[in-house]
């Protein structure tokens, strides 16, 4: 009788050890995809001063102008989706990278002191969302494997958690880039 309920009491132990550890990992998906939004505020914020420094030096494309204060605009609403927030700042980000190649052909505009902090700022902060995604990406990893794998999928079915999908590259940022396409614009 005593048997029976050191092993009831350590499958409960057990138990109870499983579900925290899941918790857990659920809120660490939360907050590390919480760090990367943090990161994208702050590039966001960044977005309008590097848009005007631009249109003080430069004839630029103005759609491209425009496109970039949209994105931000809609990036910034407070109504996204975690996908949809992934999915335009990966748009964001080509608008701006496109814009920064650009750049080489204004001279005056490479040189402006206001323009270099913020393109220095503009790669730091690129940065540090490169590093949030990675961490959000072995979290989520970690916490995929913890409720697929046995036992935790026990308890990950009682508690109807689902996998989380980690964030991938868009196809067209995965192409190989022409330098000769570059230079050549």
């Amino acid at each position: 009788m005593i048997i029976a309920l050191i092993i009831i009491a350590l499958l409960f132990i057990i138990g109870i050890s499983f579900y925290n550890s899941l918790i857990g990992k659920k809120n660490q998906v939360t907050n590390a995809f919480s760090a990367i939004d943090v990161m994208l505020k702050k590039r966001f914020d960044l977005i309008p001063n590097l848009v005007e420094v631009v249109k003080q030096y430069t004839n630029y494309e103005q759609g491209t102008l425009t496109r970039i204060v949209e994105l931000r605009a809609k990036a910034t609403s407070g109504t996204l989706s975690d996908t949809e927030k992934a999915q335009l700042d990966s748009q964001l980000s080509s608008s701006v990278n496109g814009l920064m190649v650009n750049v080489e052909n204004y001279p005056d505009l490479k040189a402006n002191t206001n323009f270099i902090n913020l393109q220095t700022t503009w790669t730091e902060s690129e940065e540090q969302i490169a590093a949030a995604r990675r961490t959000y990406n072995a979290t989520v990893t970690e916490y995929n494997n913890a409720i697929m794998m046995f036992p935790g999928s026990i308890f990950a079915g009682m508690l109807n958690y689902q996998t989380v999908p980690v964030l991938e590259t868009v196809a067209d940022e995965r192409k190989n880039i022409s330098a000769r396409d570059l230079f050549n614009n």
